[in-house]
């Protein structure tokens, strides 16, 4: 019912089991930019992670993962980045014990839509040897050679040519 329901509304479906390369094949994983993966076991995810990152050598892939033992399989299988569900949602009811309101603004990050979010941007040639913390926007890392990296650290203390930023904006609702 949730394909027809998305068919419905003009969305292109494919009916099949994920780890299967013809299934992926007619999803079009092979033209993909990105691929999202998220099952209710992992072991199919790293199962489907290899079909798709075998599919595509360019293509960014983005797992969910239940446990985080599982985090490493995951990233030799492919995947460029895995989201440990079980895990955040410990660190996530932890911290609501004792600061709820944290837990609220980490859901505000969270929701892109309205409120704060977190962004990512290339710096421009004007911000190259200044510091992080004197721009405008609050500037929480850098990205820098294939490396994250937290402002306030002495890594960070001026921006170079090709760091990328990440920071807070805020979204009018």
């Amino acid at each position: 019912s949730v394909i027809d329901a998305a068919g419905r509304q003009g969305l292109v479906t494919v009916q099949g089991t994920a780890s299967r390369s013809d299934v992926l094949r007619l999803a079009g994983v092979q033209r993909a930019s990105a691929v999202v993966i998220a099952t209710d076991r992992d072991d199919t995810a790293v199962l489907i992670t290899l079909t798709a990152r075998q599919l595509s050598g360019t293509a960014r892939i983005v797992v969910a993962a239940r446990e985080v033992e599982n985090t490493h399989l995951l990233r030799q299988s492919g995947a460029d980045t895995v989201v440990v569900s079980a895990e955040t949602a410990g660190r996530l009811l932890g911290v609501a014990r004792t600061t709820p309101n944290v837990v609220e603004m980490i859901d505000d990050l969270l929701t892109p839509e309205e409120g704060f979010a977190m962004a990512e941007r290339n710096i421009t040639p004007e911000e190259a040897g200044v510091s992080p913390r004197s721009l405008t926007d609050l500037v929480v890392g850098i990205e820098r050679d294939g490396r994250l990296l937290r402002v306030g650290t002495a890594d960070v203390d001026v921006l170079r040519g090709g760091d990328r930023l990440l920071y807070l904006r805020h979204v009018s609702g």
